[in-house]
């Protein structure tokens, strides 16, 4: 069986967590029996997918072309079977297509999206309602969103995404961008492109809250790069650190001595889980992947959110029990199983 994967994403200026998604599914895929099946990436060029260790398939197009093109059916993309690992999938062509629905947000937040986003994200749900053969979803509340939208269970398979895949951290390099942020001791840090969904305002005002009650000012070091919308206003103690290497990343995340991740909606919730599997306590919104690791805070409820970065920063009991839930939650979530359930669900497709 001739399974093609679309790694577009990875292309983009911000891949985001369906970056992380993409890469995780590959290094999952890396260390399973594939034995009777041949995997092969398809994107508009190969600098950032063949890492990824799989034949790629390319389509010398810019990247936005060439999304437009597959969904409209200008160029088609043929295989036994095609994974198209967002809303972006190519219609024309051979073979049965599985979707990945990573959520519905344009829908319970539509205020957290440009209308041109939401036009986009609409109709080419609707696309992938219609023609697809399987949609994947990583969480039962994204499952329970396709329900209500008029999706056949049947056409639903919920997979847990993995947690396991950013390198050893380099403790080296994050010290460098530590010390050039200005950063000389404990910090709190949070993780996510810079977007209205991701409540990173929101966040802000609750650190502001905090800081007076941490035992010395500790910084707010964010992390991620931008997206769309306003720009984060200045705040004694926020640090913008814009995006870092993923060995750096690491490193911040075992030296936080909290991480905080408050988005409005989210279908998983990556950024919560890498903590944990860090070994870090996680403040965070009602999160599909943190289970119950988490301090959960109301996201819109600034001293909610202020009460939590407290306890999780200085409450050293609290502290404990929260990174010894998170590292068993973590341990739950490997790319090797996420890889083993795509897997089993593309044969399934594939022997209708």
């Amino acid at each position: 069986m001739r399974v093609t994967v679309i790694a577009e994403q990875l292309r983009r200026r911000v891949p985001g967590g369906i970056g992380t998604y993409v890469r995780g599914l590959a290094k999952g895929l890396r260390e399973i029996d594939l034995r009777g099946v041949e995997v092969t990436l398809a994107a508009s060029g190969r600098d950032r997918v063949a890492p990824l260790g799989f034949p790629v398939r390319t389509v010398p197009l810019p990247s936005p072309v060439l999304t437009r093109a597959w969904q409209r059916g200008v160029i088609g993309l043929s295989s036994d079977l095609v994974h198209a690992t967002s809303l972006v999938a190519p219609w024309r062509g051979k073979g049965p297509r599985v979707v990945m629905v990573h959520d519905l947000g344009w829908r319970v937040v539509p205020e957290a999206y440009p209308p041109r986003g939401r036009r986009w994200h609409e109709a080419a749900f609707e696309q992938a309602q219609r023609k697809a053969a399987l949609l994947v979803v990583p969480s039962t509340q994204t499952a329970e969103a396709l329900l209500d939208a008029g999706v056949e269970p049947d056409r639903i398979a919920v997979i847990d995404e993995g947690c396991d895949h950013l390198p050893a951290p380099d403790e080296q390099a994050a010290s460098l961008v530590l010390e050039s942020l200005g950063v000389r001791g404990p910090f709190l840090l949070t993780v996510s492109t810079l977007e209205p969904r991701k409540n990173l305002a929101g966040l802000v005002a609750a650190y502001a809250l905090t800081r007076p009650q941490l035992p010395e000012p500790w910084p707010l070091v964010v992390v991620g790069p931008n997206g769309w919308g306003p720009t984060v206003a200045p705040v004694s103690g926020v640090v913008l650190a814009g995006s870092v290497p993923d060995a750096v990343l690491a490193a911040l995340y075992r030296r936080a001595r909290c991480v905080a991740y408050v988005p409005l909606m989210e279908g998983f919730g990556l950024p919560a889980v890498e903590a944990m599997h860090a070994g870090t306590p996680v403040v965070a919104s009602l999160l599909p992947s943190a289970g119950r690791a988490a301090l959960v805070v109301d996201p819109l409820d600034h001293e909610s959110v202020a009460a939590g970065l407290v306890t999780a920063a200085t409450d050293e009991r609290q502290r404990d029990a929260m990174i010894a839930s998170g590292r068993a939650r973590a341990a739950q979530l490997r790319w090797r199983d996420t890889a083993a359930r795509h897997l089993a669900a593309w044969r399934r497709v594939a022997a209708r």
